[in-house]
């Protein structure tokens, strides 16, 4: 599980919110059932705010709550979305309490603060790391994701 660097990385910029919603939207475009998007960054890079963009891409409506507290939000759009932070997770095992793979079977995940439980997550995985400055955000994966990344970098520019 998730200890592998991939090869493909693709920066892209992300000076303002159209740019983010480009970027959700172009990730969510290529969702599918058992799909990880990793979410990375300090606090305020914007990993919340791209989750409700790639969200909001999928069809939902309303209020999109952050998980911190809660640790998981789940979706049930056209694709169903789980969107969990695990910021406060105590011990990394504690993801498989969450429903993770159940998750993944229905549907896709979005996964704030991933290093709380890498070893527990898929390797083949999207991996989106966000940086606050500047405003950008570098995307890899394994699995499929190195074929897509490309389209997706350059749909979301």
């Amino acid at each position: 599980m998730q200890a592998a660097i991939h090869a493909t990385q693709m920066p892209i910029g992300l000076p303002d919110l159209a740019a983010v919603g480009r970027l959700g939207a172009a990730i969510a475009r290529r969702l599918t059932v058992g799909d990880a998007v990793l979410l990375k960054g300090d606090l305020g890079a914007g990993k919340t705010t791209l989750a409700r963009a790639i969200l909001l891409a999928l069809g939902h409506e309303g209020e999109t709550p952050s998980p911190t507290f809660t640790l998981l939000q789940s979706y049930a759009l056209k694709l169903p979305v789980a969107h969990l932070d695990l910021y406060r997770l105590k011990q990394p095992g504690e993801i498989e309490e969450l429903g993770l793979d159940d998750a993944l079977n229905e549907g896709a995940a979005l996964i704030e603060w991933p290093e709380q439980a890498e070893d527990y997550l898929p390797d083949d995985a999207l991996t989106v790391a966000l940086g606050a400055e500047p405003r950008m955000a570098v995307l890899s994966g394994g699995g499929r994701w190195p074929t897509l990344i490309p389209g997706i970098v350059q749909e979301a520019a």
